[in-house]
């Protein structure tokens, strides 16, 4: 009989479906910077708290908020705070989204709860190619029995997901549990999409940053993800000063629009990108051109 994967099938790529995750330390490393452990304040998750509570009209701080709250396990004030931040920013997607998974995480009895449905429909409504949105709303197909249409929209975004992109491989393999659960074959599929995903980004900024050292990475895998994030966007702010007394370095704006991306700051990934064109208009193709690849409008 034909059935709806579990839960846990359905959620095992739900925090990387994100893009809006932890940031990868290739993209702001600074070998100069401290030690990671160093870089945590003492209570990250309060100093959130306070700050959101600060600026209600803030649609980042609620948002940061919320990524915290989620990666404590905290969903039902996660989707609290990102209910805030979409109120307070209500045109932006990747906020809505991220409100539908909290509230899918933070129930305990409907594995897709009205408002979360709500919530994903409007960003999709916002931002078709939302990976998120895509996601839990072919999840809401199999929930209903659509088996094949939950495959056929996931195998959808698989095409749309570019090679190596965090969430491809969970992706492809919420695919082929969905398929055996239901009998259905899905492995040439995989293959067909797989041939017509975007090619990665590739540009050279994207390796113009060293990695760190396995100490390094031991040291910020043993913090809280709340200070990781926190570290993060640490980060991010000191390329983004560093651009600010150098706007001519192009690779540097590049990096500052993935990590924007990254962090799910769309509108600041935006804003780095006029910038970059307005500070070096000679190269305006080719910013213009990895800020396509990255999914950065103007």
């Amino acid at each position: 009989m034909n059935r709806p994967a579990g839960k846990g099938a359905w959620v095992a790529i739900a925090a990387v479906v994100l893009a809006v995750g932890t940031i990868g330390w290739r993209l702001v490393y600074d070998p100069d910077a401290s030690e990671p452990a160093a870089q945590g304040a003492n209570d990250p998750l309060a100093a959130l708290e306070a700050d959101a509570k600060a600026n209600p009209r803030s649609s980042a701080g609620w948002q940061r908020l919320g990524f915290a709250y989620f990666d404590a396990g905290r969903f039902a004030e996660a989707a609290e705070a990102y209910s805030k931040a979409a109120q307070a920013a209500p045109k932006n997607a990747v906020l809505w989204s991220s409100l539908g998974e909290a509230l899918v995480m933070a129930s305990e009895d409907n594995p897709m709860p009205p408002r979360a449905l709500a919530a994903f429909r409007k960003a999709a409504e916002l931002d078709p190619k939302d990976p998120r949105a895509r996601y839990f709303l072919a999840v809401n197909r199999d929930i209903g029995g659509d088996h094949q249409g939950a495959i056929a929209d996931w195998l959808a975004l698989m095409a749309d997901t570019p090679a190596g992109a965090p969430w491809e491989a969970d992706l492809k393999r919420t695919i082929e549990q969905v398929g055996k659960i239901n009998d259905i074959e899905v492995a040439d599929r995989i293959a067909a999409a797989t041939a017509k995903r975007p090619a990665a980004v590739t540009h050279p900024a994207f390796d113009a940053i060293p990695g760190p050292s396995q100490e390094q990475l031991a040291a910020a895998g043993s913090i809280p993800p709340g200070e990781q994030r926190a570290m993060a966007e640490g980060m991010v702010a000191k390329l983004d000063a560093k651009l600010a007394a150098d706007p001519a370095n192009v690779d540097g704006w590049i990096m500052l629009m993935r990590s924007r991306k990254t962090l799910g700051q769309d509108a600041a990934a935006s804003a780095a990108l006029e910038k970059a064109v307005a500070a070096n208009p000679a190269r305006k193709a080719e910013l213009e051109q990895a800020a396509s690849q990255l999914g950065v409008r103007r």
